[in-house]
């Protein structure tokens, strides 16, 4: 192995709120897979490495959140998904919940980043092409949940 092998190469360090990204992802999965109790994984969570290096309140937010509107959530999603939801892998749906959950309530991140971390997550944790899927997902979502911010992205941009 050389020091450009992936393995060996050290990952640049993840902000407070990708980490709790990867977290809730973490929760998320497990819950669509186990449907355990909200407050009984994040009590898994917080044993974890590096539990203190992430944004609590970010955290709390997509995951219960989450689960709290995953019907809502699932809704969404059937408008623009290929199959049922309960039929998408765990990781892309996770990752699909997390977007849409910061596109409808964290207003004060910019839609394209929402989906950008969404496309990130699903490169490190789901399936071979699974982040061009979750792109597609998402940025359609993004245009029925906040058409008025990509309106003026996509004009600033000449289209």
């Amino acid at each position: 192995m050389t020091a450009d092998t992936p393995a060996l190469r050290k990952r640049p360090a993840s902000s407070a709120r990708r980490r709790s990204r990867e977290a809730a992802l973490q929760g998320l999965y497990q819950w669509l897979v186990s449907r355990s109790d909200g407050a009984e994984i994040e009590a898994h969570l917080q044993e974890q490495v590096d539990f203190d290096k992430l944004d609590r309140v970010h955290l709390d937010a997509l995951l219960h959140g989450g689960i709290r509107e995953a019907a809502e959530i699932d809704a969404l999603l059937a408008r623009h998904v290929d199959r049922k939801t309960s039929l998408l892998s765990p990781v892309e749906h996770a990752v699909l919940m997390i977007g849409v959950y910061e596109l409808q309530h964290c207003l004060e991140i910019p839609y394209r980043v929402a989906i950008n971390e969404g496309v990130e997550l699903a490169k490190s944790f789901g399936g071979t092409d699974g982040h061009k899927y979750v792109n597609g997902v998402l940025d359609k979502l993004a245009a029925d949940l906040r058409p008025a911010e990509v309106a003026a992205a996509r004009a600033a941009r000449g289209r």
